[in-house]
């Protein structure tokens, strides 16, 4: 199966700017539907007590990827330099959120493991579960 882009060894150095944001642009439909999917999810979760804390979370991601969408979309369209650039940054950001969050449900994962490991070995230590 051959990949219709060339590869990095193979890539012409006279790329336009809409070649290059061709394979980003193909895919603006479903970025528009994460960005969308993003808002509600953060809408609904601004419904609740808890949720109203991090709702602004799904709500931002959901406007940055909405954002790129656009700004890719015009890129290939036109052949603005600074569309393309705009739209990557803007990827980037979305894509750095989702890093920290996963690093920090990695670190709240971890904590709960501790915590409840403890518990298990104090109820053993202490012979057993309560009758």
């Amino acid at each position: 199966m051959s990949d219709q882009y060339a590869s990095l060894g193979e890539a012409r150095n006279n790329h336009s700017i809409t070649d290059l944001s061709q394979p980003l642009a193909s895919g603006t439909g479903w970025m528009k539907f994460v960005g969308i999917m993003s808002i509600i999810q953060g809408a609904l979760t601004a419904l609740t007590i808890v949720g109203i804390l991090f709702a602004w979370l799904p709500i931002w991601i959901g406007v940055l990827v909405m954002q790129s969408a656009g700004a890719v979309e015009r890129a290939s369209q036109t052949g603005d330099a600074a569309a393309l650039k705009e739209g990557l940054s803007k990827l980037r950001t979305y894509f750095v959120i989702q890093g920290v969050l996963w690093l920090v449900m990695f670190g709240i994962f971890a904590l709960y493991i501790i915590f409840f490991g403890a518990m298990m070995a104090t109820v053993l230590k202490n012979g057993g579960f309560p009758h």
